[in-house]
């Protein structure tokens, strides 16, 4: 029987698709791939194939998650398999650079950013950026990692040379423009099928570490998921968003066989919008989506089931 399968490496974030998948009577199976094996001379299943796979997956002891599912899906596009998020997703998930370079591609503006392997080269980065403050990021990151603000060369030197500096899992680290709002928010655009389906206001004024996720490691201190503030909630789903960025995101998402996404942006003083993060493995926030009655899983598993359909026949 053809079925949706899904692959990822973190229960915590399949399981609210998983139910959504049950109410519809969809049928479903999980590829967990932390390990395992890729036979190149059996033919795959019938079915289609979403690809949740993490840029964090490291952070849960998945280091070669990335690698083993470029293998699988791989196997799978041989085959004319239907992959959502396949080969081209995954690449601009794993990689910063490679999502930068695709939006000015699509004519999408994003912060200066200067990608640099080697402490020596991080501070030779920051210098040639020549910026009054700046941000370092990991290459291959996701929920955040390794954002920290600087204000000088010299804080950067203490920091790279200092014990508590974090190299990107592949090395590469970004040291890019940092682009200072008016108020402490960034907008996150929620995309199905490579249409958009809402857009979230995401409170920044407690850190750089923010995923929307209800399930989020513990230890992430700067990921506040579902918490509110006295005055506001963290996450709040804008009534009525509607930006020309939309239709670029579609165009682009279009462009680069992206089905699933969440796009995050940022406007500066003057109202530009910086895009800065294409996360292909999204998550929602339920407490955003509950006060709103929009709700992203549903979606997903309703857009699921529209691929599955003619597979079925």
């Amino acid at each position: 029987m053809s079925k949706i399968y899904i692959i990822h490496e973190n229960s915590e974030w399949t399981d609210h698709l998983t139910k959504r998948l049950n109410e519809l009577a969809l049928p479903y199976e999980e590829w967990f791939l932390d390990q395992g094996i890729v036979d190149l001379t059996t033919v795959p299943p019938n079915g289609i194939f979403y690809n949740r796979i993490s840029a964090s997956s490291h952070t849960r002891d998945h280091r070669y998650a990335p690698e083993l599912t470029e293998a699988v899906i791989a196997w799978l596009e041989r085959h004319g398999q239907t992959v959502i998020n396949g080969s081209r997703a995954l690449r601009l998930e794993v990689s910063k650079v490679n999502q930068y370079t695709a939006l000015n591609t699509a004519a999408i503006q994003t912060p200066k950013t200067i990608a640099a392997v080697g402490k020596e080269q991080i501070l030779k980065a920051a210098k040639e950026l020549n910026l009054s403050s700046f941000i370092t990021k990991h290459n291959r990151a996701g929920k955040g990692l390794g954002v920290q603000l600087f204000h000088s060369i010299e804080a950067l030197e203490s920091y790279v040379f200092g014990p508590t500096f974090e190299p990107s899992v592949d090395g590469i680290t970004l040291i890019q423009q940092y682009i200072e709002a008016p108020e402490p928010y960034i907008t996150r655009c929620e995309f199905v099928g490579g249409k958009f389906v809402y857009a979230v206001r995401v409170d920044t004024s407690e850190g750089f570490e923010l995923c929307p996720a209800d399930a989020c490691v513990i230890d992430d201190l700067f990921c506040p998921v579902g918490e509110e503030t006295e005055s506001k909630p963290k996450f709040e789903i804008i009534e009525g968003f509607d930006d020309p960025i939309i239709e670029k995101y579609e165009r682009f998402l279009a462009e680069n066989n992206i089905q699933v996404a969440g796009i995050e942006f940022i406007r500066d003083q003057n109202g530009n919008i910086f895009t800065y993060d294409v996360n292909t493995n999204t998550n929602y926030n339920s407490d955003a989506e509950e006060k709103a009655g929009k709700y992203g899983m549903l979606e997903l598993a309703k857009y699921l089931g529209m691929q599955l359909e003619p597979i079925k026949q």
